[in-house]
């Protein structure tokens, strides 16, 4: 079956993936691992994992028969551009705001 192409904000909407996310805060996890502490199936959590990994938010590293995840920048940097975008743009609104403000305090 294939993998959706999702936008980050897709893969981030799903609080699985972000509880797997949270989870590799800590340390890098085995699939099985992370299996462990979610109530699917194997195959689901690492469809997950999948997804979260084509979105740039992991990276898989096979050890032995292991394979582990760990948290990867890119989809976090992604993320952040676009969110950096609107914390401009509402800085430039509150900072007009201000002016104005103080453009119209009643004199004392």
């Amino acid at each position: 079956m294939a993998i959706p192409t999702l936008d980050v904000f897709q893969v981030i909407g799903d609080p699985s993936r972000r509880k797997m996310l949270l989870l590799l805060c800590e340390d890098r996890l085995t699939i099985n691992s992370l299996a462990d502490h979610f109530d699917m199936s194997r195959p689901a959590v690492s469809k997950h994992v999948k997804i979260l990994n084509n979105a740039g938010f992991i990276a898989i590293e096979d050890s032995g028969r292991e394979r582990y995840c760990s948290l990867k920048k890119d989809g976090f940097e992604e993320l952040k551009t676009w969110i950096s975008y609107f914390d401009q743009f509402w800085g430039a609104k509150l900072k007009k705001l201000e002016s104005l403000m103080d453009d119209t305090k009643l004199p004392n």
